[in-house]
């Protein structure tokens, strides 16, 4: 069974907002083995949706509409849905009621007006979809062999909406095949390599699953989708597949996405053994710190960060030699190792990771190309200082570097 999604919104076509709701409905229906066809993002003008209309109702049979269903006048859209579907607007008590006392409640300083009643007004063909935390009601409208659903642009009214009334409607609605994704992570081994590895495993797939490659910065995503009438026999079999991969690449293997990050798995493994952590920070400049903190609980061994940007705060708070900065610059092995080190001692914990290289456009007080990254790790046993060439885009130098980071981490934290 397939699904359409169009969203209306000439912010979204400016690029003045990221169009996250197209994202998080694919998410739900998938769940319930809805297919998404098509995502549309068309402009707040009635011919443009008569159209769009026109088209997804010969591809899909599910049509879901985000947006222009505010109080105001370039919210045109149930005004096209009645010249779309012949229908006139009649007013809903209990939306009306709803709205009334929304404002009663919420919005005491503000007089509620006609226009903010005429949120009531529904396509008499429609059933409502009550909305919770706002005033614009979604509809959800049978027209033959398609259904199509109304729902406003706000995110949180929407979601609310899809996962309390629209999901609940299809399920009891609808009969639909069962879709299974299972996604494998992996760290420190391209794409290519890996796919050269795999040849023959992939070859060998059952032809009801799919495997899709997902690069991205440092790391690649192998996921498995599976789809037929039985739920339990997809889940033995997309389970038979990754048992295979372990004899295969089980060197480069992390986890399974959805289930945990892979700065979670660490911050876990820091907490059960109870090991503490520092991070002593240049070209990343405490992204790695934000990453730990962003998690609750963090302050169970994280124990805090040196951004030691310019090259006096490596020497002066941080206590690097300036003979070793003036030997072998500030991004070198050497330089790295100290900050680990030092910022391992003044912080007095287990272990701690630093970072320094070249993220561009231009090389700065060093020689080494634009690119060029050391990471180093500090355990109890010492310390270790690791090169990498990151490319050449300052941003992805930045993720790659802290993807590794948390990488070289977790390799330490598990031998003890």
């Amino acid at each position: 069974m397939l699904a359409e999604i169009i969203t209306i919104g000439d912010e979204i076509l400016i690029g003045q907002i990221v169009d996250t709701n197209s994202a998080f409905i694919s998410k739900e229906l998938n769940k319930i083995g809805i297919s998404v066809y098509q995502i549309t993002s068309i402009q707040d003008n009635a011919a443009h949706i008569l159209t769009a209309l026109e088209e997804a109702r010969n591809r899909a049979q599910i049509i879901i509409v985000t947006g222009g269903l505010g109080p105001t006048k370039d919210d045109i859209t149930k005004h096209t849905f009645c010249e779309y579907f012949e229908d006139t607007l009649v007013q809903n008590d209990a939306v009306l009621a709803h709205v009334e006392e929304l404002f009663k409640k919420y919005i005491s300083t503000s007089k509620i007006t006609d226009v903010n009643r005429a949120q009531a007004l529904i396509l008499s063909k429609a059933e409502v979809l009550h909305n919770a935390y706002g005033t614009a009601p979604g509809m959800w409208i049978k027209d033959g062999e398609n259904v199509f659903i109304s729902l406003p642009g706000v995110p949180f009214e929407m979601k609310n909406l899809i996962k309390d009334q629209v999901v609940p409607k299809i399920i009891e609605r609808f009969k639909r095949p069962h879709i299974l994704h299972k996604t494998l992570v992996t760290y420190g081994m391209g794409e290519s390599t890996i796919a050269d590895i795999l040849e023959s495993w992939e070859e060998n797939l059952p032809s009801f699953i799919k495997l899709a490659y997902l690069p991205n910065l440092g790391k690649v995503r192998l996921r498995l989708t599976a789809k037929g009438p039985k739920r339990e026999a997809l889940v033995q079999a997309v389970d038979e597949e990754f048992n295979k991969l372990p004899d295969l690449i089980g060197d480069i293997i992390f986890g399974f996405e959805d289930e945990e990050t892979i700065e979670t798995v660490v911050a876990k493994l820091f907490i059960a053994k109870k090991k503490t952590l520092a991070t002593a920070e240049s070209c990343t400049g405490g992204a790695i710190a934000q990453h730990i903190t962003a998690l609750a609980g963090a302050s169970a061994y994280f124990k805090g960060s040196v951004v030691s940007y310019a090259t006096e705060t490596k020497m002066n708070v941080l206590g690097v030699d300036k003979a070793i900065i003036n030997k072998h610059s500030v991004v070198s092995a050497e330089v790295v190792s100290a900050m680990a080190k030092n910022v391992q001692k003044q912080l007095n914990t287990d272990f701690s990771v630093a970072t320094t290289g070249n993220a561009g456009p231009t090389k700065g007080e060093s020689d080494e190309e634009v690119g060029t990254v050391y990471i180093g790790v500090a355990t109890p046993n010492g310390v270790q200082a690791y090169k990498f060439n990151m490319g050449n885009h300052r941003k992805r130098i930045v993720q790659k570097t802290v993807n590794k980071a948390f990488e070289l981490l977790q390799k330490e934290i598990v031998k003890f």
